[in-house]
């Protein structure tokens, strides 16, 4: 952006253009009126108050201060800074900070709570497997603790020392002593 573009955007640049302006003209009048007015000796000491007027005009101009706060920011503004440079923002500073680092927190808290998740769903996914493997191993021993299924093993192992009993159970009765 050149230097006409700023003059036409920026009304605040005409503001502060026209009184650097008339302080310049201001000093150059006292030093031309300082030169033909006074003797010599004055002229010594109108020289060194106009270099610091001239001083003076220049520090005021170069100073870079806070322009007045705008109600409406433009996109203009905010894109250029001009939005980080403000009176408001400064004052804010630590409580946009406090917000900062408890965003942080929050998305690290949230992150660590979905991560927690994703392992509670894998295991619980791999304990509803274990819960079949586990029913199916148990009806495999219940089947094969059947006494139909120990009288047929036995036959085909041909061991003739088991066999059913013809007599019903009876209960074995212990003295004490």
């Amino acid at each position: 952006m050149n230097h006409q573009e700023q003059h036409i955007e920026d009304p605040d640049y005409d503001q502060m253009t026209d009184e650097v302006l008339a302080k310049d003209l201001e000093s150059s009048e006292d030093i031309e009126d300082s030169e033909n007015s006074e003797s010599s000796e004055n002229t010594e000491n109108s020289e060194k108050s106009s270099k610091a007027s001239i001083k003076e005009a220049i520090q005021e101009a170069a100073r870079e201060d806070e322009k007045p706060a705008s109600s409406s920011f433009t996109l203009r503004e905010i894109l250029g800074g001009d939005i980080l440079s403000t009176k408001f923002l400064r004052q804010q500073i630590w409580l946009i900070l406090l917000v900062a680092i408890f965003l942080i927190i929050y998305v690290g808290n949230r992150y660590s709570c979905q991560k927690k998740m994703l392992t509670i769903n894998h295991l619980n996914k791999e304990l509803v497997v274990q819960r079949y493997k586990m029913l199916s191993i148990s009806s495999e021993l219940t089947e094969r603790c059947r006494e139909t299924q120990v009288l047929q093993m036995l036959r085909e192992n041909n061991d003739t020392t088991l066999h059913i009993s013809d007599l019903p159970p009876y209960v074995i009765e212990i003295p004490e002593e």
